[in-house]
């Protein structure tokens, strides 16, 4: 009935309702009268001025409606129903101007939900105004007026609450967490979200408990269900292309319950709604907005206690870096490193960080790459946090997680030095450690903490390693199943490779596409090897010999699948020969370690003087509180570690004062420390570099091997203590040359070491052990020798001048080295001592150029500035010729850039001398700055520099070519007319 004086928007509301006495039989549907209804939005979408009191009205009905359905007034509620159809339709007609209708339409959602959450009939009609509203509107609003802020966040924590809800009706609780996730999908699809930076945050704290729950009640099998099906059917139409299409081509999406005696959605559905919802929330967020969802969901784990549901979060973490977008995943695992760290001096490890730490290895070990992650900055925070945990507490329960962690950086390689750079940074921290320990709270604890800091940081560096090989032979194998289509021979899996995966030998391996560790890198770690603690020797010699098999340079220095060392006629010609045996007699890096590692292994069979002290000598938090009041106890107990904080050459100078203490023999009046057990390791190690480096390990292992024969030998009236030394060092001897006999494939040598072998009384010397790389395992003891006499067994025996003589009358080891018996004889019964294995370590003889190209030997001489990055040129393999360097002096005549020009007086270089010839013979003349000479250069300047370095024409051979030799440098034609000026 109109009303005489009634405002013509409040007739226009009131026409869209059926007369009251037919509210409550409008139902199921519940729905406005649709004529009247379409008056009512055009009249707003054609009268913006009017929306704000039609929206009004509509929020004061709503707020009548829902205290008046509260007390269970039947037509209150049909009208409320009614009423919030009303509001999604001028939603949707008036998307325009939905900015005019926020106010009310927020504050009539929050008013509903607060009163009749319950109701899941009226929750989900007023879901459907909500999703209306986050489809069209831009956002803008939230974040700015702080009144509708709240109400919209008080709107999605009713919602979230409701998508956390517990009842025992398994049926409503799904119907109910389903509503909840269709308005939070919807949500987490709306411009209200991102383009609110300062509430972004809070929406999503809100947000994520509700999406989360449902994800953390199921099993594994039914997430990876729902995933596929994701995978398959990423999203509809409408949420897919939200932010890409405007707001006026939008379209809602509409929510509906299930119909009462059907069957009710299962707890599948539920997750591929909670999943769609975290899919679209990673899939549109950027990096910072990626890291704040890490930590969302971090926080409601917290509170929530789930961090028992490690493989739920663990798979969680693996499908956000996943779903993120390419050029932002790497904020997921950062982000967790950041978390765990947080909680570094907790003063129990928990399972908040045993599940972190598999979280974050399970990130890195997935298939997804994650491009522009910072390696060294992750690594950098985990070996504190394993630094930290060890100074609370050295078996901590946390340690074998943080390496598998450390371990699975190496499964993805994003640049050819990437291992090289986290092998580097692992090595330089082991050798501080080595050497000054770990602080604790407590000196008890000291040289235990350092123990295991050491065996931590040598699992995660063979496990770094292991895992690059690894990821490599399996993408191999995946390209080539694919290329064949067979079936897969290995992939990647969340865990780290396995022994019993496919090894690089057992499918077709392409060559390495990153760099390895070089030997400079791993010589620092050597000194491990007479450590004090047998647990870290033994964790060394295991990383030692899988570094040996797998990582050292070998300069073409390969033996067959059989293990014997064959010449290949084809590739090994009398250049390749001369390549390799000025290497060896010059000394490059791996020549260089093979004399260092053999120095320290005698020293260990040998000596006892290369000891390190105890825990006294690691620091306390302790010491450094009373200043002076400690100092006398923290010199004391730093004058048995002299090399702390020492620089390198006085370092050098310490080691090679311990080197000159090693005995030439044993006696009874010079114990050693080494272990049964060390004796296996030495053999162990041994047979590596043999096996690994056949002609390297003959040339400077076999005078190693005499010295350590002649050491064993004793008198029969020796004390008895000493022949178990003897014998175990014999054996270590026989057993190698037996290993040499067998390599090259020398009838005489196994023979004669057979001989020697069965003469000598064993000692059982146990084996190093096949650990998996990765894995940090407690620590091992050391099996001493017997304490039963051995006064009447047979001394060891061993002819070693016939083993020589049998080796370098090999026409195989002849073949391979390229030198004559009587050559090979000289150089196998040299004199050999640890210290002088050592300072042929650290020495470069002059002549030998170590594989530098031309360009890197003159750039510090023909360069005009003080060039600091000479390491940025690369070591390429083309041939460079003069030709190359005149046009480099000379410039294009093309060239117009005139800040090229180097117009100051240059500051000369002369007086450095070059980091990559220390030869003291190539350091040149000091100079004094000069003025800039004539830019151009004549071909008699260059020729002057390469004589000055030796590179130009020596004994008639030019050791330059130009690139080009039959191309002539055409003339320079004069211009065809002279300017009537001057330049």
């Amino acid at each position: 009935m109109h009303i005489p004086f009634t405002p013509n928007h409040l007739n226009l509301i009131s026409a869209c309702y059926p007369p009251s006495a037919a509210l409550v039989t409008a139902g199921p549907e519940y729905l406005p009268n649709s004529q009247e209804l379409s008056r009512l939005t055009y009249y707003a979408a054609n009268r913006p001025g009017k929306i704000n009191k039609l929206s009004s009205e509509l929020e004061k009905k709503v707020k009548v409606d829902c205290r008046k359905a509260q007390a269970g007034n039947a037509r209150a509620r049909a009208s409320l129903l009614i009423t919030l159809a009303i509001f999604k339709s001028l939603a949707a007609e008036c998307r325009r101007d939905i900015s005019l209708l926020t106010a009310s339409l927020i504050a009539s959602v929050k008013a509903t939900l607060s009163t009749l959450s319950a109701d899941l009939e009226v929750v989900a009609r007023v879901a459907n105004v909500f999703t209306a509203w986050t489809t069209y509107t831009d956002g803008h609003i939230i974040g700015v007026d702080r009144e509708v802020t709240e109400d919209y966040i008080s709107c999605l924590q009713h919602f979230s609450d409701m998508g956390k809800t517990m009842l025992e009706d398994d049926e409503v609780k799904n119907r109910t967490r389903l509503v909840s996730l269709a308005a939070i999908t919807a949500s987490m699809n709306s411009e209200a979200l991102f383009n609110s930076s300062t509430t972004f945050k809070q929406q999503v704290s809100t947000l994520m408990p509700a999406v989360l729950t449902p994800l953390l009640e199921v099993d594994i099998a039914t997430l990876s269900h729902e995933a596929s099906d994701i995978k398959e059917q990423p999203m509809s139409a409408a949420l897919n292309e939200f932010r890409t299409r405007p707001a006026m081509e939008r379209r809602a999406a509409s929510i509906h319950l299930h119909i009462d005696g059907d069957k009710g959605p299962s707890e599948g559905d539920v997750t591929n709604a909670a999943l769609r919802a975290l899919y679209s929330l990673l899939g549109h967020s950027n990096g910072n907005q990626a890291a704040v969802t890490v930590a969302a969901t971090i926080e409601h784990l917290d509170n929530a206690n789930a961090w028992d549901s490690t493989s739920n979060c663990c798979w969680c973490a693996e499908k956000a870096a996943e779903w993120t977008q390419y050029q932002y995943r790497y904020a997921i695992p950062t982000r967790l490193v950041e978390c765990l760290a947080e909680g570094q001096d907790a003063p129990h490890s928990t399972s908040r960080h045993s599940t972190l730490a598999a979280m974050i290895t399970t990130v890195f070990t997935s298939p997804t790459p994650l491009v522009n992650l910072s390696t060294s900055d992750i690594i950098s925070s985990l070996i504190t946090l394993i630094f930290r945990r060890i100074a609370i507490d050295p078996a901590d329960a946390l340690l074998p997680t943080l390496v598998e962690c450390i371990a699975s950086l190496g499964t993805h390689v994003y640049y050819a030095d990437q291992i090289q750079d986290l092998a580097g940074e692992l090595i330089s921290r082991l050798v501080l450690v080595e050497t000054n320990g770990v602080p604790t709270y407590g000196r008890a604890h000291g040289e235990k903490a350092r123990t295991e800091a050491v065996r931590c940081l040598l699992a995660g560096l063979l496990g770094i390693i292991h895992a690059a090989d690894m990821h490599e032979a399996a993408k191999d194998a995946e390209a080539e199943a694919e290329k064949d289509k067979e079936p897969q021979l290995a992939g990647t899996s969340p865990t780290l490779p396995s022994p019993t995966s496919p090894t690089p030998r057992d499918v077709h391996v392409r060559p390495s596409r990153r760099t390895k560790v070089p030997p400079e890198v791993w010589h620092d770690t050597l000194v491990l090897l007479c450590d004090s603690a047998y647990a870290v020797r033994a964790d060394y010699a295991v990383a030692l010999v899988s570094y040996l098999a797998k990582e050292v340079p070998r300069l073409d220095d390969h033996v067959d699948a059989d293990g014997v060392r064959r010449t290949r006629t084809l590739i090994e010609g009398p250049s390749q020969q001369a390549s390799k045996m000025a290497a060896m007699v010059y000394g490059d890096a791996t020549t260089r370690f093979l004399h260092a590692l053999h120095a320290y292994l005698y020293a260990l069979a040998t000596s006892s003087t290369w000891t390190f002290p105890s825990a006294s000598s690691t620091p306390s938090p302790e010491d450094f509180k009373d200043g002076a009041a400690n100092s006398d106890a923290r010199q004391s107990r730093d004058t048995s570690r002299r090399s702390i904080n020492l620089p390198r050459s006085r370092k050098t100078s310490v080691i090679m004062r311990v080197l000159e203490q090693v005995p030439s023999q044993i006696s009874p009046s010079v114990s050693t420390n080494a272990l049964r057990s060390d004796y296996g390791n030495i053999l162990g190690m041994l047979t590596a570099v043999h096996e690994s480096l056949p002609v390297r390990g003959l040339l400077i292992g076999v005078p190693m091997l005499l010295a350590l024969s002649n050491a064993a030998h004793v008198d029969e009236s020796a004390d008895a203590s000493v022949f178990p030394l003897a014998q175990a060092i014999e054996q270590v001897v026989a057993r190698t040359w037996l290993t040499i006999g067998k390599v090259w494939n020398c009838p005489e040598v196994i023979e004669i070491a057979e001989k020697a072998f069965s003469s000598i009384s064993t000692v059982d010397l146990p084996s190093i052990p096949d650990l998996h790389p990765g894995t940090f395992h407690p620590p091992r003891d050391g099996l001493p020798f017997a304490s039963e006499s051995t006064a009447n067994q047979t001394l060891p025996t061993l002819d070693t001048q016939a083993l020589v003589l049998a080796v370098s009358s090999s026409p195989n080891v002849q073949e391979a080295t390229g030198l004559d018996q009587q050559t090979l004889l000289q150089r196998l019964s040299a004199p050999w001592t640890a210290q002088s294995a050592y300072k042929e370590s650290l020495e470069t003889r002059a002549g030998y150029q170590d594989g530098l190209t031309p360009l890197v030997k003159v750039a510090p001489t023909l360069m005009h500035i003080d060039n600091k990055s000479l390491q940025s040129l690369a070591r390429s393999t083309r041939g460079v010729g003069v030709t190359d360097l005149r046009e480099a002096l000379q410039g294009r005549n093309g060239a117009s850039n005139t800040n090229l020009a180097n117009r100051a007086p240059s500051i000369s270089t002369l007086d450095h001398m070059s980091s990559v010839m220390p030869d003291p013979f190539h350091k040149l003349t000091p100079t004094k700055s000069r003025p800039q000479r004539s830019k151009l250069a004549g071909p008699g300047e260059v020729r002057d520099v390469l004589n000055k370095l030796g590179i130009g024409k020596q004994n008639g051979t030019p050791m330059l070519k130009p690139s080009f030799p039959t191309l002539q440098r055409p003339e320079q034609k004069p211009p065809a007319f002279t300017p009537p000026y001057k330049t």
